[in-house]
């Protein structure tokens, strides 16, 4: 599984209150959660973003609540995988649940700049900066992870009978 695209860079401590704050919280529709994805934050996200995209952040990355909207609206605006320092315990599960590729690198999410371009080779752990002209490994998922991912998520893998 190779990602690709340009980066989409924030700090640490990013909540998920701002990746989908709460005001918006009575819609489960995803298309109308998307339109605020990212916006207190970054108010011309959705301007910037494109399918296919990286993101790469600081510590802590999806800290706050753990509403599973918050990996959802990024990967539905086009983010294909996440890039951190660290992530909050119940962002990580959620992303994995919804079949959104996340990875931990602390030296690439330090060295990576925005507007970057990457490749990432999940089942390689092969992360290459383009734009640098640097490599960084990584340990490559679990399998049973690249299976959910793949999925779309564990509700994708349930409705094709994948789930052990």
């Amino acid at each position: 599984m190779i990602l690709s695209g340009k980066v989409l860079k924030y700090g640490d401590n990013v909540d998920t209150d701002v990746i989908i704050p709460a005001r918006y919280m009575n819609s489960s529709d995803k298309r109308e959660l998307v339109k605020h994805a990212m916006e207190d934050i970054d108010a011309d996200y959705l301007n910037k973003v494109e399918s296919g995209d990286i993101m790469v952040a600081g510590v802590n990355f999806g800290c706050g609540s753990s509403r599973e909207h918050a990996p959802l609206v990024i990967k539905e605006s086009g983010i294909s995988i996440i890039i951190a320092k660290s992530f909050a315990r119940i962002f990580y599960r959620n992303a994995i649940n919804i079949g959104l590729p996340i990875l931990e690198h602390e030296q690439a999410a330090e060295e990576i700049n925005d507007g970057d371009k990457l490749a990432v080779e999940l089942t390689q752990g092969k992360l290459i900066n383009v734009t640098q002209g640097k490599e960084y490994a990584f340990a490559p998922p679990e399998s049973f992870l690249e299976e959910i991912v793949k999925a779309g998520g564990l509700v994708a893998m349930a409705r094709e009978g994948k789930l052990r």
